[in-house]
């Protein structure tokens, strides 16, 4: 063999195994995506409870799509009822990564941990939750259960908590969604904080840019704001978000 067949040319041999070692790095890269949100609500519902007095709240997040059906990600929005409690807290930030895959025809698999941090909040017990979850779609139907591993939003010896949840998604139309939910939340050692909620959205997406609006309402009246407001009584939330 001569120099110049050594170290000029590849061969067709080299270039074969340089495409089948670079072929899964490739596939990967075009497997990993990012994507962006941002958008605004009349009043930020989370599991029916408002967690802005009855406000409007900004929000917006990140998701990372990774090989394999892993995911991870990041939402956060503007809040005020640790501020409500004395928690000196304003902001709430999820971060959250799972696997989510088909595991039978037409049934998906979305396993994963969530955790909500509430930058500057002194609440006693913290108001910072961490929730594991699986959840199973079939068509439009979504049955979901998350299990805090921590306390949950500040209730004491409350470790064990679950909620779960059932929704759907129907096309009714020229791209408009419709999309029922029912849920029930429990509060480890404290029943009279148990309670559940229920909503109704509607909403279309216009090229990214999606509005929505949303019928909202739950069976308790414990969750109380200044004023003796009832967080969660039955309420309409318009929103918009922007998907980029």
């Amino acid at each position: 063999m001569t120099t110049s067949n050594r170290l000029g040319r590849p061969t067709a041999l080299a270039t074969i195994l340089a495409s089948a070692l670079l072929a899964p790095v490739a596939s990967q890269a075009a497997d990993t995506s990012l994507a962006f949100n941002i958008g605004a609500v009349s009043d930020y519902r989370y599991r029916g409870i408002s967690q802005t007095r009855l406000k409007p709240a900004i929000q917006g997040g990140l998701d990372l799509t990774l090989p394999q059906g892993f995911y991870a990600g990041a939402w956060a929005s503007t809040i005020k009822w640790i501020d409500d409690a004395g928690g000196n807290a304003n902001v709430e930030i999820d971060l959250y990564g799972g696997w989510k895959g088909e595991v039978a025809k037409d049934l998906t698999l979305d396993v994963g941990a969530l955790t909500y941090q509430y930058p500057g909040n002194d609440l006693d017990p913290s108001a910072n939750t961490t929730e594991l979850y699986a959840a199973l779609t079939y068509a439009m139907f979504t049955l979901k259960y998350s299990h805090s591993v921590t306390n949950l939003f500040g209730f004491a010896d409350s470790k064990g908590s679950g909620y779960v949840d059932l929704s759907a998604s129907f096309d009714v139309g020229n791209g408009v969604i419709l999309a029922p939910h029912i849920g029930h939340q429990t509060v480890r050692h404290l029943g009279d904080a148990s309670y559940t909620d229920y909503s109704v959205t509607i909403s279309k997406d216009f090229n990214g840019l999606v509005p929505s609006l949303a019928v909202v309402d739950t069976d308790t009246d414990v969750y109380v704001g200044p004023n003796n407001k009832n967080l969660g009584r039955a309420g309409v939330v318009l929103g918009v978000k922007y998907n980029f």
